[in-house]
């Protein structure tokens, strides 16, 4: 791995340092009705249930780990119809990461506004090429987890669960046998509010998205703001102040010299012509993730050579008021209940074509990411919420897609039209090793053998890469 572990020391000194200027205004030490703030306490929530069998019993066999035998019939497990705490998306997890499930995994849920039961909704159960590269301290933490793709079934508080493993497959895989450890997980997103500043010139509260002022020294606090959250906000500055919510939209002239000024000298004189205007970016305080759950620090890698666009395969059930909750449910699932140290796709675009920031560690820099198995070096991963298998992407989402790239790409002089190498970190197309010449804009399935991102997604990439080259203003 090319990548390496930013502290967090310097990042939270630099956010520590920031905190004190504020809190030593006495107009700032006793916020209005002079109650001290309250610390914000951790959104949402996640149950994890075990998955019993319902199908025929089948001892467990000593030769292969973690596998059930039944030479019979395929293995089901599952839940009875069951009331639960809220919860809003759900997921399937199992012991071991290297097993893979062959198999129908269902779900029924019950809407807590109506009461009333779903249909069965199918999950996707390949999702093991969303993951770490192989051989990564991430994916060496022990932690992993097997895990199909989470589904968002919205507000509810009853769930039934059935898994049922593959019939009739060939003898050279047992699947008939389910991996062993099997769980639903129920995830609640919680819910957040705004992070309330304080102008120490005026003595005015308000939301942390608004204008920060007229520059000329104003102060704010931010009560509640953990060191956690420091770190991460922090590594956005100076494209945003500290505690921003949102990074604002910029056009193309000032999204270069915003550039050069953040790069610190950094950015070649050969990008800078081609860096597409910024789009604006909901901050991950924006959406309300709880910094205390990812593994603390940043971890980069060299460079951003290409991107790979991916569908989050958790439905399109979802309004655009809620993709925040979408976004907190997913990173709770990939945290918690996978294991993995961080949201794993860099950035995410709503149906509305809303942009978040995905990984910590800075929108601008090259965070090493967890979304195309073999392939995370060097690359950023988009995850458009939804499924776009059979749904066509909306246009706002495709063009937010173009948006961010033409930016992002620019920032490391890459022309969205162009190939690109990337060396294999191993997969199912491309052994360990192997340099392999993808698109610049390329779609999961160019990396790894998947449906990912959907086969009507996939088919917008080749119009997304005109689009993004002429915002970066390429001939």
């Amino acid at each position: 791995m090319r990548g390496f572990l930013a502290s967090s020391i310097g990042v939270a000194t630099a956010a520590a340092l920031a905190l004190p200027l504020a809190l030593c205004t006495p107009a700032l030490a006793a916020p209005a009705l002079g109650a001290a703030a309250a610390p914000v306490a951790p959104a949402g929530s996640t149950q994890s249930l075990p998955l019993a069998p319902l199908g025929p019993a089948a001892d467990r066999s000593p030769g292969v780990p973690g596998m059930s035998t039944s030479p019979r019939l395929p293995e089901t497990r599952g839940l009875p119809p069951r009331e639960v705490k809220r919860f809003s998306l759900v997921g399937v997890v199992w012991d071991d990461a290297s097993t893979q499930l062959f198999g129908r995994v269902q779900v029924r849920t019950r809407a807590v506004a109506t009461g009333n039961w779903s249909d069965w909704q199918d999950i996707e159960t390949h999702n093991g090429e969303h993951a770490p590269d192989l051989g990564t301290q991430e994916s060496g933490s022990g932690r992993v987890r097997g895990s199909t793709a989470p589904l968002w079934v919205g507000d509810s508080d009853g769930v039934e669960v059935r898994v049922q493993a593959e019939a009739g497959a060939p003898a050279t895989r047992a699947g008939a046998r389910l991996p062993s450890g099997m769980r639903i997980e129920l995830v609640d997103p919680g819910s957040t509010d705004p992070v309330t500043v304080v102008d120490a010139k005026n003595g005015a509260e308000g939301a942390a998205d608004e204008p920060a002022g007229d520059d000329k020294g104003d102060l704010v606090a931010l009560p509640g703001m953990t060191m956690e959250t420091a770190e991460s906000s922090s590594a956005n500055v100076p494209l945003a102040a500290l505690g921003a919510k949102e990074i604002t939209a910029l056009d193309k002239a000032d999204s270069t010299a915003d550039a050069v000024l953040a790069s610190e000298g950094a950015l070649s004189a050969a990008a800078r012509p081609y860096i597409g205007p910024r789009p604006r970016i909901v901050t991950r305080l924006g959406w309300g993730a709880d910094e205390s759950l990812r593994e603390s620090g940043f971890v980069y890698t060299g460079t951003v050579k290409a991107a790979f666009v991916h569908h989050s395969a958790s439905g399109n059930n979802y309004a655009c008021k809620d993709a925040p909750a979408v976004l907190r449910s997913l990173y709770r699932y990939h945290v918690v209940s996978s294991g993995w140290r961080d949201l794993g796709y860099n950035f995410a675009v709503d149906k509305c074509g809303t942009v978040y920031e995905g990984r910590a560690g800075g929108v601008a820099k090259a965070v090493l990411g967890a979304h195309t198995m073999g392939f995370n070096t060097d690359s950023m991963g988009v995850a458009v919420l939804g499924t776009y298998t059979s749904t066509a992407p909306p246009a706002a989402a495709v063009k937010a897609v173009a948006q961010l790239t033409a930016w992002k790409l620019g920032l490391f002089n890459r022309d969205p039209r162009a190939k690109t190498t990337l060396k294999s970190g191993g997969g199912n197309l491309f052994k360990k090793g192997t340099n392999v010449k993808l698109n610049v804009i390329s779609g999961h399935r160019d990396g790894f053998a998947t449906e990912c991102p959907g086969k009507l997604l996939y088919a917008q990439l080749p119009p997304t890469r005109t689009s993004s080259a002429k915002l970066q203003g390429r001939p």
